[in-house]
Order: structure tokens, then sequence, then C-alpha cells
């Protein structure tokens, strides 16, 4: 057997969340190019059209795009009800949804701490629940969270308590659904990225500063990770190549955590 063989998602489908820029964008890519179907979902309903045409174009195969707001209960079921009537089953969901906040934590505006939890954590628990539901009818499949760095240390400077919190209520959702679905046919991990250069942050490493020079001093590698950077664990997450991995955290931050 050819160990490459493993890594191709020939003939599964795909679905990745706020991905139509960004560290979902670039996941995406990387299924598609191990052969998945795709659909994604963005918040943003002309930007998930725009790169699903994008996508379709450069790739050959056809790619959905579907617009929710992913904290809504009610939303999260119709669109999954929407998927799976479209495209019949669901063998990979990728949770990578996310929105960040900095406050000091004595000031914080609580309607906002809440909704940064509500789109970084309950979104997941959301989607994974009835996604997870078809999978789990369906014979079983691969569910891959974005959690952060954020949720295994507390970064320096910036505050960012909701979001660190949000972050690591990822990690032990991924863990706890791992071990309640394990001997049923899914498997849960999550990805814990550190600072990545996006759309999002490009112009602040192209600025640099103080902030940016004590983010770059405590990674060993002195630089942001690129989000194709994520493709060869996404691959690896949604395919046989992981067949006996679950529950686990995979860290991609340039040796941030390790020091």
């Amino acid at each position: 057997m050819n160990i490459l063989d493993l890594f191709r998602l020939d003939g599964r489908f795909a679905v990745v969340t706020g991905a139509a820029k960004g560290l979902g964008l670039a996941m995406s890519e990387a299924l598609l190019s191990a052969g998945a179907n795709l659909a994604i979902i963005d918040i943003d309903a002309d930007a998930a059209r725009e790169t699903a045409k994008h996508l379709s174009s450069q790739y050959g195969r056809t790619v959905h795009s579907y617009a929710a707001d992913l904290s809504d209960e009610t939303e999260v079921r119709n669109i999954s009800n929407q998927l799976i009537d479209d495209v019949g089953r669901i063998d990979i969901l990728f949770n990578n949804a996310g929105i960040t906040y900095h406050a000091p934590a004595e000031s914080a505006d609580i309607n906002t701490w809440k909704r940064v939890v509500d789109v970084n954590l309950n979104a997941v628990y959301l989607l994974s629940r009835e996604i997870g539901r078809h999978m789990l009818e369906s014979g079983g499949g691969a569910i891959v969270n974005t959690a952060s760095m954020s949720g295994l240390i507390a970064n320096v400077p910036q505050p960012q308590s909701a979001y660190n919190s949000a972050k690591a209520g990822v990690i032990m959702l991924t863990k706890s659904l791992a071990v309640e679905w394990a001997d049923r046919g899914i498997r849960v991990n999550a990805i814990a990225p550190g600072y990545m250069k996006t759309e999002m942050t490009h112009q602040l490493f192209a600025e640099g500063g103080p902030m940016i020079d004590r983010w770059m001093s405590m990674t060993p590698m002195k630089r942001p990770g690129e989000p194709q950077e994520l493709g060869g664990i996404a691959v690896y997450l949604a395919s046989d190549a992981s067949s006996f991995v679950t529950g686990a955290v995979f860290n991609i931050d340039g040796g941030y955590t390790a020091v």
C-alpha cells in the first residue's frame, strides 16, 4: 500500500465554516487538493459565494456556499438540514469560524464577551451536534475544530480573556465529543494555531511595533505562520491517515507553547 493513498479524500464531502477567507479558505483549498468535495459556510453571504465561485473554477468541482450565523441555534439547524438535503452525506466537518476581542477584564463589555463565546465555542457545539447526529446515523466521519494556542496559554501583552476562555472551551469540547463518539465512528480533533498572517493580521505584521516584536520574540521560529501551513494537518485529520487519532490537540505555533 502506498502510504500517500491514506491522505486522499476522493468521494468524501467536507464542510468548512468561516471559509470565505483566511485560515478557513486555506484549509478548504487543501481538502479540495486531496480530492474532497466541499461546502463552505460564512456569515458573509457575498464573500462565501465569491469564494465558492473562485474555488470551483480553480479545482474544477462544484463548491457549495451557504450563509449563516452559526451562534444561532435555529440557523444552525436549518443550514444543517439544507446541507444534508443538498449533498446527501457529510463526511468531514471543520469548525473554523471565529472572532477575537481585546479588552481589559475589568472593563470588558459583557455583551461582547457573550458574542465571542457564542461564535467561538457555542457555534462549534451547535454545528457539531447537528452534523454529528447525521454522521452517527450515516456511519461516522471526522470533525476538526479550530481552537488556538490561546486556549492553552494566556497571551501577552493583549488582554483577551473572552477569546482565551472560549478557545479553552473548544479544546475541552473536542476531547469530550471525541470520548463520547469514539466507538461510534466519529473522530474529533482540534488544531491550535499560533500567530498567523491572514488578511486580518497582514497589516498588523507589516506595520510591526512593540506588540508584534514581543509576539515574535516569544515564538522560537521568529515569524508568524502562513495560512497554507495548516493544509497538511487539515488533510491528515480529515483522512484515514489519522484513523487512530481522536481527542488530540495539535499545536501549530512555531514553537510558542513549547517554551
